[in-house]
């Protein structure tokens, strides 16, 4: 493979079955490898065993095959590597860059609500920091006891590691990170081994992607994830968020919406071509 090979990625989690917004971001990765004569990989984002099922990953791969969809090398199951994003929650560990915190989602909702201002983000109001200013020995005793805990990114000590404003090019056009509106950011939660954030920085790092593709509503999440793959020295992919698939009345498609699923579709007797079609990509004349 080539230096200036592009590796593009498609990244579901196996939370339902894929509707037409999925096979439009599916399409977009694959031909924007296919084109260029690059590779197309597919990665299961199963990292959250509460919501996570093996028959849905089952359906991602019939699906998308049903759909004429192919991909390079094996598919990438996160669950099977929890121990690699352990080492990397260590390494920022050890550089003092992470403290546990045990506060609850009612601890977190309390004390912004007793603040006069509650800062926020792309994700809502940002944590207060509660359990930042809490003693080694404190956290060391509260971990003895074995009092549940996230992990949370200190982003003031990230961010001092910074020379320079760190960027990212989207579109092919480079633009400034903003990582600090996310705060103390989770990279573990409390019943998850490790965030979307960092699992996902990990592998496309780990597999060689050099051009993330996905919808414009994780734009945000590139100032974050940019800042993490400073710190781990991973190297820097281009990205391309797509405007996102949404409905007749202008609604984003999305499972919680109960969104036309690829079965639905394959079941109503439309053909591969028509489904594609749906997604915003018609073939070839």
């Amino acid at each position: 493979m080539g230096a200036t090979t592009i590796v593009t990625r498609f990244a579901p989690s196996p939370t339902g079955y894929l509707h037409l917004g999925h096979a439009h971001s599916a399409i977009y990765a694959w031909r924007m490898a296919r084109e260029a004569g690059g590779r197309f990989l597919l990665r299961i984002e199963d990292i959250d065993p509460g919501r996570c099922r093996a028959e849905f990953t089952d359906a991602i791969l019939e699906d998308l095959a049903w759909l004429g969809l192919d991909w390079d090398g094996e598919v990438r199951v996160q669950s099977q590597h929890l121990p690699a994003y352990r080492r990397t929650l260590d390494a920022l560990a050890a550089r003092g860059l992470l403290y546990p915190c045990f506060c609850t989602r009612a601890d977190i909702a309390r004390e912004i609500a007793a603040s006069a201002s509650a800062p926020h983000g792309p994700d809502g109001p940002l944590y207060p920091g509660t359990c930042r200013r809490l003693t080694p020995d404190d956290r060391a005793a509260r971990i003895a006891r074995g009092e549940a805990h996230a992990l949370r990114l200190d982003m003031a000590a990230a961010l001092a590691t910074l020379d320079a404003p760190l960027t990212f090019v989207e579109h092919g056009r480079r633009l400034t990170c903003d990582p600090a509106q996310f705060g103390d950011a989770v990279l573990a939660r409390k019943d998850v081994p490790a965030s979307y954030h960092l699992c996902v920085t990990h592998d496309d790092a780990l597999q060689g992607v050099t051009l993330v593709t996905r919808g414009e509503d994780l734009l945000p999440a590139t100032h974050l994830h940019r800042l993490l793959q400073h710190l781990m020295g991973w190297p820097e992919p281009a990205y391309a968020h797509h405007p996102l698939l949404t409905d007749g009345s202008g609604r984003r498609l999305a499972k919680r919406d109960r969104a036309a699923t690829l079965r639905d579709l394959r079941t109503a007797g439309r053909s591969p071509a028509e489904v594609r079609a749906l997604a915003g990509w018609s073939d070839p004349a």
